[in-house]
């Protein structure tokens, strides 16, 4: 009886052993504390990579910064703006109130706004709308001899009857991925070291124009600058150095 007892229990002991063997296989190759952080991180990095390639494949088509500005390389202009239907809770200091009739647009460094859903929305402005001065920023191209002024998908062209600039229609041959013309007007990029305001800059940019024009023969906004071709090239340079003369006489670093 005894010996019968032993063989059952000896049995059974065996028959639990294989039992769990499986269960102890899986146990080994379960991961430790140690192998799990492993593999989260794994996995995290995984995540992080796939994030870093959406956004190298998203700039492929758009570039765009942190704040979801657009990046605007057209005719190596090479500046961010918000993108159209970006919107703020407020209008940025010193932007600028002109009308379209009696519609009103609110202007900012080259950015243009309207109102809407109780906060404001970047817009494009309407062609034809006049502004007095242009943005900080910009870029001259010419195209048929005549200066356009560029920024953000804008084009602007100087009105002297109005002694403005207005909001123009792109030239018949410019397209989306237009690169800057041949031989294009040298600009002139002013820091202001006094603090000077948008408008005086615009101000003070103008007269030192007007100023150049007078001092040179060549005004850029003419085609050809108003000279002879053979003499467009040697004017431009004197109109440049006469500008340049001016605005640092008033306070601007210029390069």
């Amino acid at each position: 009886m005894n010996k019968a007892r032993i063989h059952r229990s000896a049995a059974l002991i065996a028959l639990l052993t294989l039992s769990a063997l499986p269960l102890l296989a899986q146990a080994d190759d379960r991961p430790g504390p140690d192998r799990r952080q492993d593999r989260r991180e794994d996995r995290r990095d995984d995540r992080r990579e796939n994030r870093r390639d959406d956004r190298r494949d998203n700039r492929g088509e758009v570039r765009r910064d942190e704040r979801g500005y657009v990046y605007d390389n057209r005719y190596n202009h090479n500046r961010y703006y918000p993108p159209r239907g970006y919107a703020v809770p407020a209008l940025p200091r010193g932007y600028v109130t002109v009308h379209y009739g009696r519609t009103p647009y609110y202007y900012h460094q080259g950015v243009w706004y309207r109102p809407g859903g109780g906060r404001f929305l970047v817009v494009r402005p309407v062609v034809g709308l006049y502004v007095p001065f242009l943005p900080p920023f910009y870029t001259t191209i010419y195209f048929g001899g005549r200066p356009y002024y560029y920024a953000d998908d804008v084009y602007y062209t100087w009105r002297l009857d109005r002694r403005e600039y207005v909001v123009t229609e792109p030239p018949a041959y410019a397209s989306a991925t237009s690169p800057a013309p041949s031989n294009p007007a040298s600009d002139l990029f002013i820091y202001p070291k006094n603090g000077q305001s948008e408008e005086q800059q615009s101000r003070d940019r103008y007269e030192c124009h007007s100023w150049a024009a007078s001092q040179s023969g060549f005004d850029p906004t003419q085609p050809l600058g108003g000279v002879d071709e053979s003499q467009a090239q040697a004017k431009r340079e004197d109109y440049l150095r006469a500008q340049t003369a001016c605005l640092e006489a008033r306070g601007y670093s210029v390069k």
